[in-house]
């Protein structure tokens, strides 16, 4: 299966949180999204990692992915090296895709800079013909996605470019609450973490609200690029 997008992350509800509109949005443009998760976030405080395989696949099919992979890497000790790079190109290369999306370059989890980097060097050395990989015994071809766009987690950075994703905020939220052991639940008896309180939760929309303030919008996500990015003609423009 080809797809056009591929998002990354380092958790379950990773991509939910920092781009889950702009999926939303593509997905209703006739666009083929799939996810690939890099840990079960096994170490997580509230649940575990049986709930929140259950839990992603709620989510995706709220969404309305394509499909949804998870690489069962080591949650917290996963490392950007030859092994966990390799695993990481024979998804790019399964699903070829033109655009990739991946955690924060820097953020307060220290898995979300890790998987960062590390999606993004496979992104790089999936184009070379050079490194051979096979899945299910059968040989891949190289393939280099155009774009590599990383999402705003938990740290407020500077976004260089930011998507309307107004409309589209219900189904995003949606999908968040699809992780119903890891958000704000005034009845869980669960211990408190930075991402169970109603503050958090509501932040998802007041964050939105402000990207989206900046281009005239409703709502907006933001993300952050690798390369300068161009447009064809100025009215194109937001």
């Amino acid at each position: 299966m080809k797809l056009d997008i591929l998002a990354f992350g380092a958790h379950p509800d990773d991509v939910e949180l920092g781009c889950g509109a702009t999926i939303a949005k593509e997905i209703s443009l006739g666009k083929k999204v799939g996810i690939v998760d890099l840990t079960r976030g096994e170490l997580g405080t509230r649940g575990s990692a049986e709930i929140r395989d259950k839990e992603a696949a709620a989510s995706a099919e709220i969404l309305g992915v394509s499909v949804r992979e998870n690489l069962r890497f080591a949650d917290g000790f996963f490392v950007n090296d030859k092994q966990h790079q390799l695993e990481v190109i024979k998804m790019i290369r399964k699903y070829r895709p033109e655009e990739v999306l991946c955690n924060a370059i820097d953020d307060r989890h220290i898995d979300h800079g890790r998987g960062s980097k590390l999606v993004s060097d496979a992104c790089f050395l999936s184009g070379l013909i050079k490194i051979e990989t096979s899945l299910n015994g059968e040989g891949q071809e190289a393939w280099r996605p155009k774009h590599v766009y990383h999402y705003i987690q938990w740290k407020n950075l500077e976004p260089d470019f930011v998507v309307d994703v107004s409309g589209f905020m219900g189904k995003k939220v949606k999908a968040i609450q699809a992780y119903a052991s890891q958000f704000f639940d005034p009845n869980s008896e669960e211990p408190q973490t930075p991402i169970s309180s109603k503050n958090f939760i509501d932040s998802v929309d007041y964050r939105a609200q402000d990207l989206g303030r900046l281009i005239g919008v409703g709502h907006a996500e933001g993300f952050t690029s690798e390369r300068i990015l161009g447009v064809s003609e100025l009215d194109k423009l937001v």
